[in-house]
């Protein structure tokens, strides 16, 4: 099968493309668009699927989602969307954006929102986040160069603008209380300098890094004894929780149920519900290596079942089922 995805986000071709791609498709991303791409695209490549998804550049105003919409419904050539922005951005942004792009079907990271959707007369189907085992792979005897790391952005727009986000309790819970006690956090990422408001403490700067390119992610992972990896919602994880057990990294994140329904605490990872239990935890586990590598090999075998690959399976299914393609 030929699927095309309208975006010119680079990575894209390390996520659910690249799983498509693994599971034996043919893959085009299409970069930028002006009025004349698409329909040049699709008497090019003559693809069988059409997917956009997320907030990007390709379609982040009006006019871009019109023209998707127009040239997509002129070729009769199944359009997907994936909602990778829920349900955080569920109202504000992916909403008008299904009411002019009108995709055939949407796929949702968040299940709650999948009846959400149907009751609109939205067809819709879950579909998660998951991990490229090309780019995020464990490396054998990797040193150990740093006892705990943070890889992400660190949003401080987002958290001020909704403090009621489960980020911010994530953040407070794991980071705060370590920052507190002097405990040295290593921080790639944007805009970690900016925190000192959100989390009520400011993190020394020689802890920030800044930018980490998103194939390199993985040599951090596999040179820390501790990765901590913040949850944003409490029924789902992050693609980041993904990537670090793909990685072969030993995870600290947070206790919910997201985390709970899709791995097992103390055995794939280690999970901490307020901040006296994130100190003990770290002191733990950087103080016996032999149960962080049992724990951290269990979770490289559990999140095994989570590649993208699995991903553009399931969703080539659901598909099928849904009578979308047959």
């Amino acid at each position: 099968m030929r699927i095309l995805f309208i975006d010119s986000n680079e990575l894209l071709m390390y996520g659910l493309a690249a799983g498509f791609r693994d599971a034996g498709h043919e893959v085009l991303v299409s970069g930028k668009i002006d009025e004349k791409t698409i329909p040049n695209l699709i008497a090019s490549f003559r693809p069988h699927l059409i997917f956009t998804e997320g907030w990007s550049e390709e379609n982040d105003s009006p006019w871009k989602q019109k023209l998707i919409s127009s040239q997509v419904k002129a070729s009769g050539i199944p359009h997907i969307y994936w909602a990778v922005e829920d349900p955080h951005f569920t109202l504000n942004f992916t909403l008008p954006l299904l009411a002019r792009m009108k995709p055939d079907f949407v796929f949702t990271l968040s299940t709650n929102l999948v009846d959400f959707y149907k009751k609109l007369k939205i067809p819709a189907a879950h579909l998660d986040f998951g991990f490229e085992p090309s780019i995020h792979y464990p490396v054998s005897n990797a040193e150990n160069k740093y006892d705990i790391v943070v890889v992400a952005n660190a949003y401080p727009h987002i958290l001020t603008e909704s403090p009621e986000h489960y980020r911010n309790k994530s953040l407070q819970t794991l980071i705060k209380p370590l920052i507190e006690e002097g405990i040295r956090i290593d921080f790639w990422g944007a805009d970690w300098d900016k925190m000192g408001n959100v989390l009520g403490v400011n993190i020394p700067s020689d802890w920030i890094h800044g930018y980490l390119p998103y194939r390199d992610a993985y040599k951090v992972y596999n040179s820390a004894k501790i990765i901590i990896g913040p949850q944003n919602y409490k029924s789902q994880v992050t693609q980041r929780t993904y990537e670090i057990l793909g990685s072969g990294g030993f995870l600290l994140t947070s206790d919910t149920p997201g985390v709970r329904d899709l791995f097992t605490p103390g055995k794939d990872l280690v999970v901490s519900n307020n901040k006296q239990q994130t100190l003990s935890l770290v002191d733990y586990y950087l103080n016996h290596p032999q149960e962080r590598t049992k724990i951290k090999m269990q979770g490289h075998n559990t999140v095994s079942n989570h590649s993208y690959v699995k991903r553009a399976k399931q969703a080539i299914q659901t598909l099928i089922n849904e009578g979308i393609i047959k």
